[in-house]
């Protein structure tokens, strides 16, 4: 049984996921003396390009097919496959660090936290909205403990007490999770943190999307919250170019 599981997903991502793998296997590597073997599953959400291929090509342990393109189910789907007791769910444009891997792992070794987060840093420079909404992202989730969908690790126990990602919603579903395992983790008199440590990811939907795309988007999530249980008021986060550019 692994020691502790790195959960991608991927829908249509044959272009980002090469990247990804190679900084999680990295960040493994970096951890291994240590917190001893991990598995690296991607769960290729119904993608139309080849996504499972590239998963395969560039060394994931297993690859999962989710038929229904929701990250939710995506992410539930890789928790159902690995026997693994702490996992570490990761975004599919992300870079992990060695130390910010280690940090998670030592937090849930710590028998202290249930699960947490990190800090979000983009991978290039981006347009002043972007940038604000990463700072307010990030000022937020230290402030009141969420964790980003990009980076989210947990003790399987909690995670399970949580009830998964919710498979109700098409956007958020990271943050109701983070409240579910709070309220969990206060009686059990465990902490939910959030790293000082940060994960890189990609600043592509600044070019898929115009500042007025951003602040509808926003407007729907904050002034409708029912909107998050239809995919097409949450375009955003499924919506992808014919032809993806290459990461810079």
């Amino acid at each position: 049984m692994p020691d502790y599981a790195i959960i991608i997903p991927a829908y249509n991502e044959e272009v980002y996921l090469p990247t990804t793998l190679v900084s999680a296997r990295a960040a493994m590597n970096h951890v291994a003396a240590e917190y001893g073997n991990g598995e690296l599953i991607v769960v290729d959400n119904n993608s139309r390009d080849r996504t499972a291929e590239v998963a395969r090509e560039h060394g994931a342990d297993r690859v999962v097919f989710e038929p229904h393109n929701q990250i939710a189910r995506a992410r539930n789907a890789g928790a159902e496959n690995t026997e693994a007791e702490w996992l570490v769910f990761v975004d599919a444009d992300t870079t992990l660090p060695g130390e910010t891997l280690a940090k998670a792992l030592a937090a849930l070794a710590s028998g202290k936290v249930a699960a947490g987060g990190a800090r979000v840093a983009m991978d290039r420079e981006v347009t002043p909205m972007v940038a604000w909404i990463v700072r307010m992202w990030d000022r937020v989730s230290t402030t009141f403990a969420y964790a980003a969908g990009s980076f989210f690790f947990t003790r399987r126990d909690a995670f399970e007490a949580g009830g998964g990602f919710d498979e109700t919603v098409y956007a958020g579903e990271e943050v109701w999770l983070a409240r579910r395992i709070k309220a969990w983790a206060k009686k059990e008199g465990l902490a939910f943190r959030i790293l000082p440590e940060s994960v890189t990811t990609s600043a592509r939907k600044d070019d898929w999307f115009s500042t007025k795309e951003f602040l509808t988007q926003l407007a729907v999530i904050f002034f409708i919250p029912w909107a998050t249980r239809s995919r097409r008021l949450c375009a955003m986060w499924y919506k992808r170019p014919e032809a993806p550019a290459e990461p810079s």
